[in-house]
């Protein structure tokens, strides 16, 4: 399937991107469009929608998008679950600071926003990050259990 959201990839559109090859759909396409263009995009090509303004993959009832996925999708595994809290709280302002690993994803964002403008690049560079914290995720709930 094809996928669509905003360009310039931050720390939601990276986790979503992440969260969708790894767990939802591996053949996933990434598009990467200005904002005023993903629902045209979308449309046009068929692709699903997210992390933009008024999409149903979207920030919704002060979740991020990457919640947001992870409901509609019906995914249940706690290493996720506690994923989310992290992304949520790198990615909502108001939440910034509410999990104490979120300003270390929000600053690696950043840093590779920096190095690797392409967004498909950026991708490809920080699913090795998403990877190694979804790892640690899995590790932290099984010492919960």
């Amino acid at each position: 399937m094809k996928w669509v959201t905003r360009s310039h990839v931050h720390v939601d559109r990276v986790a979503c991107p992440w969260l969708i090859s790894r767990f939802i759909d591996s053949e996933a396409e990434f598009l990467f469009v200005p904002k005023s263009e993903v629902n045209r995009v979308a449309k046009e090509t068929g692709a699903i929608p997210f992390d933009a303004p008024g999409v149903e993959l979207g920030h919704h009832d002060g979740k991020c998008s990457f919640e947001t996925i992870i409901e509609r999708y019906g995914l249940t595994d706690r290493a996720l679950l506690r994923l989310a809290k992290i992304v949520h709280s790198a990615d909502v302002r108001a939440d910034r600071n509410a999990d104490p690993i979120a300003p270390g994803l929000e600053a690696l964002a950043i840093g590779f926003s920096l190095r690797f403008p392409d967004d498909l690049e950026n991708l490809d560079r920080q699913f090795g990050v998403y990877d190694a914290l979804y790892a640690w995720c899995r590790l932290q709930v099984a010492g919960e259990g």
